[in-house]
């Protein structure tokens, strides 16, 4: 059985998560920017994967998935697979850390307003591709 609407609400999810990055960005919570941001990707990528009838794993980081299934995806995304898969290998290295640090490391001391802005940007870049890819309008912002 497959869900049609999963995809969807997925990406419409995703929108409603970028902007509560902007919340966060205006809040100056930097390693809670890079955090929601790789959650946007992993929930956006998953979207043009249910889309494409492709099996979503529960993983954080799809792009080996996408990788192996590079010839089922939109061309438009084929163009920029490499760069989409990047952002969410890297988005995802720093999920746990962003969320809870370690015990050698403060989330608010180690992350900047260059890694927020860099994160919120890499996520700008993945939904709005794959709304196009999808031939869906990305919400006004």
């Amino acid at each position: 059985m497959y869900n049609e609407d999963l995809a969807g609400d997925y990406l419409k999810r995703a929108g409603s998560r970028l902007k509560a990055l902007e919340v966060l960005v205006a809040e100056e919570s930097w390693p809670d920017v890079v955090r929601e941001a790789q959650e946007t990707v992993e929930i956006t990528l998953k979207a043009l994967l249910r889309a494409c009838h492709i099996e979503v794993p529960r993983i954080h980081d799809v792009s080996p998935v996408m990788e192996q299934n590079r010839s089922r995806l939109p061309d438009r995304i084929n163009e920029q697979l490499d760069e989409l898969m990047s952002i969410s290998k890297n988005l995802r290295r720093d999920r746990e850390l962003a969320f809870y640090g370690s015990e050698d490391l403060t989330p608010s001391q180690f992350y900047s307003r260059d890694d927020a802005s860099a994160a919120f940007s890499q996520a700008r870049r993945v939904y709005e591709t794959v709304c196009l890819a999808m031939g869906k309008q990305e919400p006004s912002r």
